[in-house]
């Protein structure tokens, strides 16, 4: 991919002069147009060789259009706190909302280059990256986000002299490091490196432009144009971005028989052995999470089920056994505007707990394939490709150590029909029943039917789904805790390498 960038591209001071403003004007009107409009965000990867101008284009970006609605972010290496969550929460967390521009110096893309350039890593965690990366960009372009990747590109003596010229001028020399020197030495693996992440990673929604860096005027002038034709065309295109990447559902008609219509609701426990077994496993979870091996792993305890099914009541046994410190409780209610600008998955990600903690969610990012599927509040393109999404989140999860507990609760509409009556008669339970759950009570049809394809489709063997029998509260809260110890304690308890490797602890 470099080759055709070393073709000594230039532009001389008079046409510079004279394309610059123009070139500034329509910059800004396109952004003003897209700032107006805030129907997707725009995200610009900067990345390439030390010396190569990335500081310096992101700077003229800044002057040409206008910095208020431009959101600019430099990655270097993660910090000691930042390793103590998930790889990409940060990248997550520095994504611009709807109507903004986001310019990232250093990205997703930086480590996997370091790590392949140092040999510090198998081809097989090499592809798991890039695997992963394409599926986030096309997530992000799927949720409406314009994504242009740049990469700026120098043959070997010009980034060497592109250096020695930064060093001369008092003005840049700052800008040059011992590490901008040290890099010169791996140019070569660098190269080798980083053609191979480009080459798998230039895909039709996001593919990456070599820019050549040698000809400052050239450079700066050609990422313009690149930035302003994609920014027209696509506030131009008034179609419709979303298409669905799952097949379409089809209904089982054979018999009434599915994954909840299996589950026996007639199961109890006596108020006694309720509470023997209640301070038996809250004195077991209270023990897990205390362990010294918890401390490399987050837990996320995850909660859906029918209205009135008993998740707060479940929760509340949970949290009884934890140190307050050490847990939060995320109640999920319908997204705020500062969440409705950002991808579906993002108001979700800023909740994962880092190591040592435990996030609990009432309701989940499940709200698309269940809610915003049956009240229409998505597309059906919008909630088809979750599916797929959904699983990926859990993935990356559970390889950067995060261990997800997820649980369905089911009763019958018989009982949540006397649950729903007794909540309205007992004055300090009101608050639990809205006008809201009255009227999904007329759409059960609907919900039965989402619950059982979501739990077809994203019930996998790292997250599975836990569907408990709840007409019975105190049945389902001991099902509950003691399946949240069972996974826990058994995480914690591997002895084996083999074991280990299962679930990839935070070092």
């Amino acid at each position: 991919m470099f080759e055709s960038a070393e073709l000594g591209h230039r532009v001389d001071k008079k046409t510079f002069r004279e394309e610059v403003p123009r070139l500034r004007a329509a910059l800004l009107d396109a952004q003003f147009e897209h700032q107006q409009k805030a129907a997707f965000p725009i995200i610009i990867l900067i990345s390439g060789l030390d010396g190569a101008g990335k500081g310096e284009t992101i700077n003229i970006l800044h002057e040409w259009m206008d910095p208020r609605f431009i959101l600019t972010r430099a990655f270097s290496e993660p910090s000691e706190e930042e390793h103590k969550y998930p790889f990409m929460r940060r990248f997550w967390q520095a994504l611009p909302p709807k109507g903004r521009i986001g310019i990232f110096s250093g990205s997703w893309y930086s480590e996997p280059i370091s790590r392949q350039t140092a040999g510090k890593q198998s081809d097989e965690t090499f592809h798991q990256y890039m695997d992963q990366i394409n599926r986030f960009e096309a997530m992000l372009v799927n949720e409406g986000a314009l994504v242009l990747k740049f990469w700026f590109h120098l043959p070997k003596e010009g980034q060497r002299k592109h250096l020695r010229a930064l060093e001369k001028d008092p003005r840049t020399a700052w800008r040059v490091t011992k590490e901008s020197w040290e890099r010169t030495k791996t140019y070569d693996n660098l190269q080798d490196a980083a053609g191979q992440i480009l080459r798998v990673t230039n895909t039709p929604w996001a593919p990456w432009v070599v820019v050549e860096g040698t000809d400052d005027n050239y450079r700066v002038m050609t990422v313009g144009k690149i930035i302003l034709d994609a920014m027209q065309k696509r506030l131009a295109d008034e179609r419709d971005q979303n298409f669905p990447v799952a097949p379409p559902i089809t209904l089982k008609v054979t018999d009434s028989l599915d994954v909840l219509t299996a589950l026996d609701l007639t199961k109890k426990l006596e108020k006694n052995d309720y509470k023997a077994q209640l301070a038996k496993w809250q004195g077991r979870l209270s023990e897990l999470a205390r362990r010294p091996e918890f401390a490399k792993y987050a837990l996320i305890l995850a909660f859906e089920g029918m209205d009135a099914a008993g998740k707060g009541g479940s929760i509340r046994r949970i949290t009884s056994a934890l140190d307050a410190r050490q847990y939060q409780v995320v109640p999920i209610a319908a997204p705020t505007e500062e969440e409705r600008a950002q991808p579906y998955l993002w108001r979700f990600w800023r909740h994962v707990p880092r190591i040592g903690r435990i996030t609990i969610f009432d309701r989940t990012w499940y709200g698309r394939v269940l809610v915003e599927r049956v009240e229409g509040f998505c597309t059906e393109a919008d909630w088809l490709r979750a599916y797929s999404e959904i699983n990926d989140f859990e993935n990356e999860l559970y390889n950067d150590g995060v261990i997800v507990v997820k649980f369905w609760l089911q009763i019958s509409p018989q009982e949540q029909l006397r649950r729903f009556d007794e909540r309205e008669k007992i004055e300090f339970k009101r608050f639990k029943i809205t006008d809201e759950d009255w009227r999904n009570r007329e759409k059960i049809k609907e919900y039965h039917i989402a619950v059982c394809d979501m739990v077809d489709r994203t019930s996998t063997n790292r997250s599975p789904w836990i569907l408990v029998e709840a007409e019975d509260k105190y049945y389902a809260r001991i099902r509950i805790l003691s399946a949240v110890c069972e996974r826990l304690g058994k995480i914690l308890d591997v002895k084996s390498e083999k074991g280990k490797q299962a679930l990839c602890p935070k070092s």
